[in-house]
């Protein structure tokens, strides 16, 4: 029997690091990956910037197939999770980000706003989502067909 693949959620965010409010993503970010058969630890919620950063190296070590981050990815002047992302990415992949931002622009024009990333370390696959609930929703639903051939790919697979 295969063992699952694994998946961690982290969440950018200050204020839900300092408790002044409760995050909303990472419940939807972790059900949508139990739904698609990952084992997922609890997420971890760290302030803006370069906690960030820590956490992905951190998270990394664990050698989970999938990272998905949320939150970070706007102009906010702590706002870093791209640049946290980016050092750490072996191969980008621009379009899954553009598919993002298109599904998310039929909703709100904030969409072209999202300086995201995604991509491959290892054989771990990273991506960052915005942080609010609709707009991981959105990326949520771009990622449903293709999250388990992205896995396969890394994995070693290579049919179509």
């Amino acid at each position: 029997m295969t063992a699952r693949r694994t998946a961690s959620v982290l969440i950018a965010s200050t204020r839900a690091a300092t408790g002044a409010y409760e995050d909303q993503s990472a419940p939807v970010i972790s059900k949508w990956l139990t739904g698609h058969g990952f084992d997922t630890s609890q997420s971890l919620v760290v302030p803006d910037g370069e906690p960030v950063g820590a956490a992905l190296r951190a998270l990394l070590l664990l050698d989970p197939r999938v990272i998905i981050t949320s939150g970070g990815t706007g102009l906010s002047h702590d706002d870093l999770t791209p640049e946290m992302t980016r050092p750490l990415l072996e191969r980008k992949l621009p379009g899954v980000m553009q598919a993002i931002r298109s599904a998310g622009l039929a909703d709100t024009p904030y969409a072209a706003l999202s300086r995201g990333y995604a991509g491959t370390a290892g054989r771990t696959f990273i991506v960052n989502l915005p942080g609010s609930p609709r707009g991981v929703a959105d990326a949520l639903a771009v990622l449903d067909p293709i999250i388990g051939h992205i896995c396969d790919q890394l994995e070693g697979s290579h049919g179509h």
